[in-house]
């Protein structure tokens, strides 16, 4: 999957990604084996206090993300967006510092996905389509580069039995500026 990405989006060696929502890692250690510059962070404490010890380092916990830099060239947002409150979606979006944004999210209309599988989920929180996720970037300065139903390699189980169950993303910022660093 890392290296789809890394295809995908053209990731170079020496460029900056950061796994928003990072888990225990395993993208971040992914990513750091194919030469990428890879941080990660995550609102969960245990996941970060668990973290895969390869990329320990380069993982941090909400709140407490000093040692990352301050803007990244790509930030990747894997299953990860639709778990947030609409409202704090803004302000977390507020707080990429990227300049380019690449999300993974599973699409519905509300409060119905188009894979069954996403209904039974009960942490996610926003059940919306690729025009809703399109309109709510470019509302906040993101503009739309490449929007697909498919991207070989990542989430391949789902395509024959539902091919629109998830949008790939990639987003341009069209004012990009450090991060500023949340306390």
């Amino acid at each position: 999957m890392a290296m789809a990405i890394v295809d995908f989006l053209g990731i170079k060696p020496n460029e900056s990604v950061l796994d928003f929502g990072c888990a225990k890692g395993y993208l971040v250690k992914a990513l750091r084996l194919l030469k990428r510059q890879a941080w990660g962070y995550d609102i969960s404490k245990y996941a970060i206090d668990n973290c895969d010890q390869d990329v320990e380092e380069f993982c941090f916990l909400r709140g407490k993300e000093l040692g990352l830099p301050l803007t990244f060239d790509y930030v990747i947002a894997k299953d990860v967006l639709e778990h947030i409150d609409e409202g704090r979606l803004d302000y977390e979006i507020g707080n990429v510092g990227a300049k380019k944004l690449f999300a993974v999210i599973p699409l519905g209309n509300s409060p119905i996905y188009r894979a069954p599988i996403n209904n039974c989920d009960r942490t996610h929180k926003i059940c919306a389509s690729e025009s809703w996720w399109i309109k709510f970037f470019k509302d906040r300065g993101w503009e739309l580069e490449n929007f697909t139903f498919k991207i070989e390699g990542i989430k391949d189980h789902y395509y024959e039995k539902f091919p629109d169950a998830h949008g790939f993303f990639l987003f341009k910022n069209r004012n990009p500026r450090e991060r500023e660093i949340c306390k």
